[in-house]
């Protein structure tokens, strides 16, 4: 039997090429689109029953997509698919994200980044800069909250390792409202209100699709706690700026933490905030960098190489997408 032709279009350095000839090495033909000459570029995008990339939109050309006549999976670098461009994919392709790659540096960052607004540690450094030593001010336990996760996906499950330990209860949200996870609580989105009126900390860690996108609005946030925290490592697009803005304004005592933002360079334009977000005391943000760790592209790159492992066997693959949930399909 003929071995599957497996295209690899986002560059890849040697050691993590290395990674992925390694989980692919008995079963497939594993070319880097990089190598390829200019005039051989279409026979290979023609023969390709599966391509791995990060951005493929940025990657191919819409010409080259045409060729695409035997593709049967795209695999994901990223743990995100919002930027596929789904009407450019072939009907007959499998789309796979790579859920969990990114998910233990991330839930690190989203603790500290919990831990500092309870701590009030960003506001008492500038405090002491500006020579005021406030000893009065009290902190906040995170011991005894409730964490809300919206998204309880890899990235929501490892915050929730991290903040059980030091004794925070956990209200999950997914898809079909079951986890195997040690929770408090689990729902589905309809159960969103009855979250966000327990939680004291809110995190965002849910796909940006038709359904998320402007889900958490000035309604949703009025409904949390006067003094709740929110964490966002999702997309910026599932909460109105706007929204978020005024009630950070509004209420004093809620605060937020934002690691990805309505306008990034990876959008292909500039950083930009349309409010004042690091005017106020109860804003921290973070540039999109929760999972830049040493190392874990590489752990990225292994669990995709896992993956299409599988497809080349024939065995059930993870993280398969669903076109119609996003707002691009």
């Amino acid at each position: 039997m003929q071995k599957p032709e497996i295209v690899v279009s986002y560059a890849l350095d040697a050691a993590k090429r290395e990674i992925l000839e390694k989980e692919l090495a008995d079963g497939s033909n594993l070319k880097f689109l990089s190598d390829v000459s200019a005039g051989e570029r279409a026979g290979v995008l023609a023969s390709a029953e599966a391509i791995i990339a990060w951005n493929p939109q940025k990657e191919l050309s819409p010409e080259e997509f045409g060729l695409l006549s035997r593709l049967k999976l795209v695999q994901l670098i990223s743990a995100g698919a919002e930027h596929v461009p789904f009407a450019m994919v072939p009907p007959q392709a499998m789309i796979a994200s790579n859920p969990g790659a990114f998910a233990e540096p991330m839930a690190e960052h989203i603790l500290g980044m919990a831990l500092a607004l309870a701590k009030r540690l960003c506001v008492n450094h500038r405090k002491l800069a500006g020579g005021e030593f406030d000893m009065k001010t009290k902190n906040r336990w995170l011991r005894g909250m409730t964490l809300g996760v919206l998204g309880f996906g890899g990235i929501g499950q490892a915050a929730a390792r991290l903040m059980r330990a030091v004794g925070v209860r956990i209200f999950a949200l997914n898809t079909s409202g079951k986890t195997n996870e040690p929770v408090d609580f689990v729902g589905t989105l309809d159960d969103l209100d009855h979250v966000l009126r327990n939680c004291d900390i809110l995190l965002v860690s849910i796909p940006l699709t038709k359904q998320t996108r402007g889900l958490i609005e000035a309604k949703k946030l009025a409904a949390m706690k006067p003094d709740a925290i929110l964490v966002n490592v999702a997309r910026g697009g599932i909460i109105d700026e706007g929204a978020l803005y005024r009630h950070l304004v509004e209420n004093p005592a809620f605060s937020a933490a934002i690691d990805t933002w309505w306008i990034e360079p990876s959008m292909g334009g500039e950083f930009k905030v349309n409010y004042p977000f690091f005017d106020l005391p109860n804003f921290l943000g973070s540039p999109h960098n929760s999972s830049a760790v040493p190392g874990i592209m590489s752990t990225a790159v292994k669990l995709v190489g896992e993956n299409v492992a599988r497809f080349v066997r024939g065995e059930k693959i993870k993280g398969i997408v669903i076109r119609e949930e996003y707002i691009n399909a």
